[in-house]
């Protein structure tokens, strides 16, 4: 983080197989406690097998610990985005004020169907739950303008770059070229940096990012503005480097 001048970080853990929920997040909260003041925390949450009672006191249980929100993945587990049996996760979650990160668009798993993960169906969630902050972790492809829709309906929901190549969402005929062209404007507030290491370096993220075109105001959104508006981050509790979060 020094050598990138990233002051903090969000960093998460995320059950995909069906590891524990508990030990996933007592691992990154002893990760948070070695570390304080450089790094804040989004759990995991057991939908393996899914109860949606459990899963709802889950979402209480990281909040009690500090932590900002919660990670989950439905397709790797057969549900929609939008599955009712997620709703009472959902709704604990909005009721406290935690973020919830989805994985939206492609899934290289090929045991796994995309349809799961379709931006339509994180709508009908935004719709049911106005007040839930929503992260589209991946940003959706091949779905991007499809996602930008929802965006636009919606400012509680944001879209995250993580495991993406900064380079190709600039490159015109990638798929991101509506949302690329909504980053600087419309879109400026409600897109997040996230690296997705080690499926992405920060540093080559990072510098990919500088190379891209946008202008200085969308960058800093991007890299530190929105994740501190997002997760109720005070900037002045970071070691002033001017770095990224």
């Amino acid at each position: 983080m020094d050598g990138e001048g990233i002051d903090h970080a969000v960093v998460h853990a995320e059950s995909e197989g069906g590891e524990s929920a508990q030990a996933l997040n007592d691992a990154l909260l002893a990760l948070l406690a070695a570390h304080p003041g450089r790094l804040s925390g989004v759990g995991a949450v057991d939908l393996h097998p899914l109860w949606p009672t459990r899963a709802a006191r889950q979402v209480a249980a990281a909040a009690a610990s500090g932590l900002l929100g919660i990670s989950v993945q439905p397709a790797f587990f057969g549900l929609d985005i939008d599955d009712r049996a997620l709703y009472p996760m959902y709704s604990r979650a909005e009721e406290l004020g935690l973020v919830v990160a989805l994985h939206t668009g492609v899934t290289y798993s090929r045991m796994h169907p995309m349809r799961h993960e379709r931006p339509e169906l994180l709508d009908q969630v935004a719709c049911d739950f106005p007040e839930l902050k929503l992260v589209a972790c991946h940003a959706g492809w091949p779905w991007v303008t499809e996602l930008c829709a929802v965006a636009r309906r919606h400012p509680t929901v944001y879209l995250e770059f993580g495991g993406l190549a900064p380079k190709y969402v600039a490159r015109a005929g990638t798929g991101w070229d509506a949302l690329f062209t909504m980053m600087p404007n419309v879109l400026r507030d409600q897109v997040l940096y996230g690296s997705d290491w080690p499926v992405m370096h920060p540093h080559r993220a990072l510098a990919e990012w500088r190379q891209s075109g946008l202008p200085e105001p969308a960058l800093q959104a991007l890299f530190s503005g929105n994740a501190a508006r997002l997760f109720g981050l005070k900037a002045e509790a970071f070691p002033g480097r001017g770095g990224s979060q």
